[in-house]
């Protein structure tokens, strides 16, 4: 599940093609594909379906050529999609599909993707973002939640909870435990899937971080801002905000040792060599968010072993995701980080919640 886009969309027909995408314990060739004529359910969705709008906006009914203007019988197919995503991306078509929970509820109508052609994305993606299209929005849930088990990559199969909450009134009420900061309201019609928060301060050990305001707060352009996506791998900062916070736990940490030919190879920094030390310790981050919300991480979800002895520091920058990602949020709060925190989206009351426990137990 994905929480930075919103089409639910899976692997179809015989025809599928994934390129890059062998992945460890993947193989391109072997992916289960969707097969729409053996559905009774399964339709394309026309140009003039107001679902095929949701990805292309309203000015898309002006571009069913084929379509009779004095009417909504049409046989033109809404056209193909292509979505773009940090890693990859995907192509293929719209269809109307039943959705069927294991309780036997079902959801006709539901809006899917059935892409024929990928780039490193293999498996499908379902998209819990804020666009129509996504499965919270199409189900109305009031909130959603989830605990990210802790892999280390390790390709282990433990896995965790995924609720939907479709409640009939929850009102107010908070979950316990939890501490709680307001969603933004997205700054452009540019980003319309994202979850903005307002963070407020990154501190590392003692030092609160002396960022730019301009990074914190979205513009009317899409640049800056914070987001949480459950689907970026690792937490991203705008090249500007991440020297700062490097360079903080440089200084911090001055007393080990730099690894400086796997800072090079890997992209990573900074990362340091702890093979001969006895005991590690590395300052605590922390995000602090509008109202108060703290995020206390702990040492694994921001510090990994990457090397024989040597540690980096899993956030990332333009460096390593590559020079075109800017022109839009300048901090993404991202799926290694989030690792073994209860997280919840309100979507009734507009707030992001969050505590730390283990996700497996």
């Amino acid at each position: 599940m994905d929480t930075g886009s919103s089409l639910v969309w899976f692997p179809c027909t015989s025809r599928y093609l994934c390129s890059k995408c062998d992945f460890p314990n993947i193989e391109a060739a072997g992916i289960p594909t969707f097969m729409p004529k053996l559905s009774s359910s399964s339709n394309l969705i026309g140009c003039k379906n107001k679902k095929c709008s949701w990805l292309f906006g309203p000015k898309i009914q002006s571009k069913c050529q084929e379509c009779d203007p004095t009417t909504q019988n049409c046989t033109q197919a809404c056209p193909p999609y292509v979505l773009q995503y940090g890693s990859g991306s995907t192509a293929g078509l719209l269809l109307s599909e039943t959705l069927e929970f294991p309780d036997k509820k079902t959801i006709p109508g539901f809006l899917v993707g059935c892409s024929l052609f990928s780039i490193r994305q293999p498996e499908g993606i379902a998209g819990f973002g804020r666009s129509p299209e996504s499965l919270p929005s199409q189900l109305g849930l009031k909130k959603f939640s989830y605990c990210l088990v802790s892999h280390a990559f390790d390709d282990s199969p433990a896995s965790s909870d995924l609720v939907l909450d479709t409640g009939s009134g929850s009102g107010d009420t908070k979950t316990p435990g939890l501490s709680y900061t307001r969603f933004q309201k997205n700054p452009t019609t540019a980003f319309p899937d994202y979850y903005y928060v307002l963070l407020r301060n990154i501190i590392i050990g003692d030092t609160h971080v002396k960022l730019p305001y301009k990074f914190l707060v979205p513009g009317s352009d899409g640049s800056g801002g914070t987001i949480v996506d459950s689907g970026s791998t690792f937490t991203f900062m705008e090249k500007p905000v991440y020297e700062l916070v490097a360079q903080e736990f440089e200084k911090q940490m001055a007393h080990y040792t730099v690894a400086t030919e796997v800072q090079n190879h890997t992209g990573l920094r900074p990362c340091f060599n702890i093979s001969g030390e006895k005991s590690v310790s590395a300052p605590e981050l922390i995000f602090q968010f509008k109202g108060g919300a703290k995020m206390a991480l702990p040492p694994a979800n921001y510090f990994s072993f990457v090397d024989s002895g040597v540690i980096c520091l899993t956030i990332v920058s333009d460096i390593v995701v590559g020079s075109g990602f800017g022109g839009g949020p300048a901090i993404i709060l991202g799926n290694y980080q989030q690792r073994n925190f209860y997280v919840e989206f309100d979507l009734e009351n507009e707030r992001f919640g969050f505590k730390q426990q283990n996700c497996v137990s």
